[in-house]
């Protein structure tokens, strides 16, 4: 991986942190928008992350196949994750 693996590890320690809060806040039968506010948050750090991470992929990986010669199946790789993205 090429990402910036302590900013990665840091933001995924947090996103686990957030899900440990909120497990917490269910469990105390806490009012459903704020648990919902909660679930957004995680999910915005979860889709940055993500995102870095393929942005990364793209500069890094990518780009490195078409020097090798091994384009196809990079493309087709980032094919699969936008088609999942998308969904």
């Amino acid at each position: 991986m090429k990402s910036d693996v302590a900013k990665v590890t840091r933001l995924l320690k947090t996103a686990r942190g957030q899900l440990d809060g909120i497990l917490k806040m269910v469990e105390d039968d806490r009012y459903c928008i704020d648990i919902s506010n909660q679930l957004m948050a995680t999910q915005a750090i979860l889709r940055n992350i993500n995102r870095q991470i393929l942005h990364d992929h793209l500069e890094n990986c990518v780009q490195k196949s078409f020097t090798e010669g091994d384009q196809e199946e990079k493309i087709h790789e980032i094919m699969l994750i936008i088609d999942k993205l998308s969904k």
